[in-house]
């Protein structure tokens, strides 16, 4: 029956025909875009935004800022508007965008590999104390953070990194991430292969290239030719571990896959070997498989790790080798366990060349631009021109003469940046938090600080191996899965039944040949108040109950609730 103009209910209902789009694939053909994310994307590549920022926004100020490149593109350049000061944790997933946002950005500056001359570190600090009021994060990806930058000095600030040799490009954003890498690459006495070449190979072919700046999200890569697995190569979307293959040598071993936030995975071998110089060539062909069959339907399955778990590693490597690399790989070995139960190379340490690399811990990455200018001074007063950044939120300090070692590590001492840390000290991490970040719920970064103040005082002469991580949302910046003592920032109920900031707790995650997430007991949440009574009753309890030898990884997967409560 035809349909009456007049009287448009009287048509017969017919059913929506729409062409099935799948997961928004590239490689299946379906680009029309299916979110927002999406949509600002396919209208401007993000690198484009730059020339915007330069020429209108930094000069008419942050009120020109176009929303889709304010909350959008100009991540592709490191820039994330900080939250508003004084809004609680309740209000943060209540609140629209713009009632978060402040007129002050965060920009990260990328440090691949964690690699620095004193030239760049102090102009970092100097910007730092120029632009920044002071502020100079050390992230648990190798990078720099700044806080409190204003649009219209955003332009100089990329002159100033660009003259050093840094930039701020893809440093946030659905890009290629900073590639972490070795802070001791090319000098550990242990070392298995210096991964550095690869890196500087694939910052020159990727790194502000368009035919990679749209992907479905953010790609988080490390290389690393450390026995001590050194940069958390199990949650990163690809990695290139070190190994020793037993008819070609030195050379490396891949992994997929891997990411943390509400959805957490442990990478997954290839069963893939890969020499230093076609390590690039992988790494292009898996963030290729990325870009053209990532998830672009949902931002909550649009990581590589959704992928990966559908595939599974065997249908993952014959389409790298037949459709992307057109070769096929070589089988190898998995990486051996690491001797050393500590992977952040704190302390003095011999060099291949004789002379010694010095790594040193601030509290929970946190320094400021005049701390960061003096490290600079004192390592070039020591001798050196070198100095790395770890995943840990640490910092070390190469070259250093045997002569030279016992006066720089007295030196920065005196800076309150420890050689020798506790192990509270030395395993604490904490993310951005409420102070800056729009996602956060609770307090971290001064709240760490404050707990190992504590536990020092209380447990002086806990001397094992301990990483405690704290973050101030859900999406695990902090990498609270795999910490033996990972707390989520959550607003909890305290003993007056008022609702406060708290943690839930995770316990007895792991990195290395053993990776896990943390155990999570049923009910389990401290208020920020109660946490440094709950860690130091967890801890004692853990000294009292275990095993020779046995990490609190181990005791926490066995503990009765009732131990771990």
């Amino acid at each position: 029956m035809a349909a009456n103009p007049q009287n448009p209910a009287a048509a017969t209902p017919r059913r929506k025909v729409s062409r099935h789009r799948g997961e928004g694939q590239w490689a299946a053909g379906h680009f029309t875009p299916l979110n927002g994310n999406e949509q600002f994307k396919k209208d401007d590549d993000g690198l484009n935004v730059r020339t915007r920022i330069e020429t209108i926004y930094s000069k008419r100020g942050f009120d020109s800022i176009d929303p889709n490149d304010l909350r959008g593109r100009m991540r592709w350049w490191g820039l994330y508007t900080q939250r508003k000061p004084g809004i609680d944790g309740g209000k943060t997933a209540i609140l629209e965008p713009e009632e978060l946002d402040d007129e002050y950005f965060m920009l990260r500056v990328r440090i691949d590999g964690g690699r620095l001359t004193t030239g760049q570190l102090r102009v970092i600090g100097e910007i730092s104390q120029e632009f920044a009021r002071g502020t100079a994060d050390i992230t648990d990806r190798q990078n720099v953070q700044y806080h409190w930058i204003r649009i219209e000095d955003v332009p100089e600030i990329w002159n100033r990194l660009e003259a050093v040799g840094l930039s701020t490009t893809e440093a946030c954003g659905d890009t290629p991430r900073v590639i972490i890498g070795s802070p001791v690459a090319g000098i550990a006495a242990d070392e298995i292969i210096d991964g550095s070449p690869a890196i500087e190979e694939i910052q020159r072919r990727i790194i502000g290239n368009k035919a990679f700046s749209n992907l479905p999200r953010k790609f988080k890569s490390a290389i690393s030719g450390s026995p001590l697995l050194d940069v958390a190569h199990e949650i990163n979307d690809v990695a290139f571990v070190g190994v020793n293959h037993p008819e070609h040598g030195p050379g490396f071993d891949v992994w997929v896959g891997g990411g943390l936030s509400t959805n957490p995975k442990i990478g997954v071998r290839l069963g893939a070997w890969v020499p230093l110089d076609e390590v690039p060539d992988v790494y292009e062909g898996v963030i290729s498989i990325f870009r053209d069959h990532g998830y672009r339907r949902l931002r909550t399955r649009a990581r590589l790790k959704f992928l990966v778990a559908d595939w599974g590693p065997e249908r993952f490597r014959e389409v790298l080798e037949t459709e992307y690399l057109k070769r096929a790989l070589v089988d190898g070995p998995a990486p051996e366990e690491p001797v050393a139960r500590w992977r952040d190379h704190i302390g003095v340490h011999r060099q291949n060349d004789g002379r010694y690399y010095v790594g040193f811990a601030p509290r929970v990455g946190r320094v400021d631009g005049t701390t960061l200018t003096k490290i600079a001074d004192l390592a070039e007063a020591h001798g050196s021109g070198r100095v790395r950044t770890t995943v840990e939120q640490k910092m070390i300090v190469l070259d250093v003469e045997e002569g030279q070692v016992e006066s720089l590590v007295e030196s920065l001492e005196a800076l309150d940046l420890t050689a020798k840390p506790s192990p509270f000290r030395r395993g604490t991490m904490a993310c951005t938090g409420i102070e800056y970040c729009k996602l956060a719920i609770v307090e971290t970064k001064a709240r760490g600080a404050a707990l190992i103040d504590e536990l020092e005082r209380r447990i002086p002469d806990f001397d094992e191996p301990i990483t405690i991580n704290l973050n101030g949302c859900p999406n695990a910046c902090a990498r609270i899965q795999v910490a033996d003592i990972g707390l989520k920032g959550q607003l909890v109920l305290d003993e007056r039944g008022e609702q406060v900031e708290g943690y839930q707790v995770h316990l007895g995650g792991a990195l290395g040949l053993e990776a896990g997430f943390g155990r999570k007991v049923r009910g389990l949440k401290v208020t920020s108040e109660e946490l440094p009574d709950y860690v130091e009753r967890v801890l004692k309890r853990f000294e009292a109950e275990r095993e020779d030898g046995e990490r609190f990884a181990a005791w926490a997967a066995r503990a009765s609730e009732e131990a771990l409560s």
